[in-house]
């Protein structure tokens, strides 16, 4: 049944189609048959009916179609093909691109500042003219340089002096189409528009009044829904006087700007749609907005998003080979998403399971010595390292652990059990090793520091299980939040928290030495004083 159509009528009453391809079945529409069969001349022809449009066979028989020769038939459907991908490409990325851009303009929970401000506050609200559609039909004269807007996409460009000189803006402004379906535009030329619309614009240093449009073009739908609550669907001034926007500094509001801009153009502009440029670069720009969403409403990179993210763009895809790229993600594409949304906003809030993992590679003990077997028990208290084993499992399989991994102790979390590995091993499942996925983007030192901190443990024993002896929550632990800086800053933080460390802790210098080497002297004292 291979490559074969067919064509039947569902209980219902509507036309179905099958296509019967190498790969699998496709379902067809009548219009999408149309398509494949005929021209469009045909097509008015081919199905019949009003509201049950049905498809009947003695049409699809009376249908003639060129059948040039094999090979060029070959060629023309993979030109078709292509061309069919591209178009469904682009719609797809408009998609992405807008439920990013929803993503990148929310700021609930933000770990920066931002102020929000009321658009009457900050913004220079400006007036129309008085000018009819018939008006300005007849003066629009093509190229002149003011530009008249009206309701939805209508515009009439006019000369100087066919309206007051007064009503003509030459600011960068935002236009409030306030009528119909509302709408923003954000025009950097000679303007006016009809006088029921209003305008902004802005003398403010510290706004970017491109990201103010970008904010309100995200938001639309609030203030559709105000007009579709109207007798007749429109918005009064008032009702964007008091519109509150969220106000990050300026530097913030130019990277958003930035990044949305770039998005809108890679999804608009038909001349980078190039064959060999969307090769290359439409997986970087789609991977870069899908993953986006794993960056949430409150300012927090998780893990569960992304997953959920590579999903919805797996599904998106149509070629083999495009499923498995969008299934493939590896470490670099969350380094490469966590370097973005730190340049875009400094400093991030990431969850424990955006970075690192707990490993699930698996050694037997008997590979293992009592040096390199890490139990709970021979972890030590109050971040105090580990011991020996006293005691080795025999043929027991557990997880291995590697250099520099995070060995935190899963019973009792009060007692803040936790070693940073210096060497290769295995753990008892009572002990969860944390292995760094990102490692050019966090320092693993770091991350110890973030584990070993008081408030960790706090969190740990709040979701923890059982009241006697209380374990750790695997999931919930993956949930912990905290704040992740550039790798420089981080480096930083780890050099002053390491020489804590060793002031208090190490053995071999800081205080620990001071007061064995007095003790040691003390004890010397002792005996000489003694001896008689």
């Amino acid at each position: 049944m291979s490559n074969d159509v067919i064509i039947y009528n569902t209980d219902d009453g509507k036309a179905q189609i099958e296509l019967h391809l190498d790969n699998g079945t496709v379902w067809l529409t009548q219009a999408e048959l149309a398509e494949l069969f005929q021209t469009s001349k045909q097509k008015e022809r081919l199905v019949m009916g009003t509201k049950v449009i049905e498809l009947y066979p003695k049409n699809l028989a009376k249908i003639k179609i060129p059948l040039p020769p094999k090979k060029i038939q070959v060629e023309i459907v993979q030109i078709l093909d292509k061309f069919t991908e591209y178009v469904t490409e682009l719609t797809f990325r408009k998609q992405q691109y807008s439920y990013h851009r929803d993503k990148l303009l929310s700021f609930e929970n933000e770990v920066y500042e931002v102020e929000w401000k009321t658009l009457g506050e900050v913004l220079v609200k400006g007036r129309g003219t008085k000018i009819t559609a018939g008006q300005m039909k007849d003066l629009h004269k093509e190229g002149a340089p003011i530009r008249i807007f009206a309701g939805g996409k209508t515009f009439a460009d006019v000369n100087y002096g066919d309206i007051p000189d007064k009503d003509v803006h030459t600011e960068t402004s935002i236009i409030v189409k306030s009528r119909g379906i509302i709408d923003f535009e954000y025009y950097t030329k000679p303007f006016s528009f009809k006088n029921e619309f209003w305008s902004y614009s802005s003398d403010n240093e510290d706004i970017n009044l491109r990201y103010v449009y970008h904010y309100l073009n995200h938001n639309k739908l609030h203030f559709q829904n105000i007009a579709d609550n109207m007798q007749m669907p429109q918005i009064s001034s008032n009702d964007t006087e008091k519109y509150r926007i969220p106000l990050p500094n300026k530097a913030i509001q130019s990277r958003i700007v930035q990044v949305l801009d770039n998005f809108d153009t890679i999804c608009n502009d038909l001349k980078i749609g190039l064959p060999k440029e969307i090769e290359q670069r439409q997986k970087q720009y789609e991977y870069f907005r899908d993953k986006l969403l794993t960056f949430a409403a409150e300012g927090v990179y998780t893990d569960s998003t992304a997953q959920h993210s590579t999903a919805q763009h797996s599904t998106a895809q149509h070629s083999t080979a495009q499923h498995s790229t969008a299934q493939h993600s590896t470490a670099q594409h969350r380094q490469d998403l966590i370097k973005f949304l730190q340049w875009v906003f400094g400093p991030i809030r990431v969850t424990l399971g955006a970075v690192a993992d707990y490993s699930t590679e698996k050694i037997t003990t008997d590979e293992l010595t009592s040096e390199n077997y890490v139990g709970v028990d021979n972890l030590l208290q109050n971040r105090a390292g580990k011991e020996e084993a006293t005691y080795l499992p025999k043929n027991t399989k557990v997880n291995v652990y590697n250099k520099e991994n995070i060995l935190l102790g899963n019973i009792r979390p009060y007692l803040k059990k936790i070693w940073f590995s210096s060497n290769i091993g295995g753990a008892s499942p009572d002990v969860l090793v944390v292995q760094n996925q990102v490692s050019d983007c966090i320092n693993s030192r770091y991350l110890y520091h973030i584990l070993a901190d008081d408030r960790f443990f706090e969190f740990d024993m709040q979701n923890a299980r059982g009241s006697k002896m209380p374990r750790g929550d695997k999931k919930a632990i993956l949930t912990y939040c905290f704040v992740l800086p550039m790798l420089s800053e981080q480096e930083r933080i780890v050099s002053i928290l390491d020489k804590f460390d060793t002031l208090t802790s190490d053995l071999t210098q800081g205080l620990p030495l001071e007061i064995a080497q007095r003790q040691q002297q003390y004890e010397y004292f002792r005996d000489q004083l003694l001896r008689f």
